[in-house]
């Protein structure tokens, strides 16, 4: 089975294109990038063990800049 998460990032003013940077740089992130609108940066992180997949939200969630976080799991 195969898990994915969508990660949706409010980020500070200015700081979108460096936080979506230190997001790709994160192990298990299959791509992202900087949108418009309620949310500033969408990741999508996929792997197969769902405890990895925690540590990886978790870490994306760690990144200076990164203010807040909305983040959707689907199974396959």
């Amino acid at each position: 089975m195969s898990f994915s998460a969508y990660i949706l990032g409010v980020c500070q003013i200015g700081r979108e294109k460096e936080v979506l940077e230190e997001c790709l740089k994160v192990k298990d992130v299959a791509e992202g990038t900087v949108v418009f609108g309620e949310y500033d940066v969408i990741v999508k992180v996929v792997t197969d063990d769902v405890k990895e997949l925690s540590r990886r939200v978790e870490e994306i969630r760690r990144i200076d800049g990164l203010l807040r976080t909305t983040t959707l799991i689907s199974m396959q």
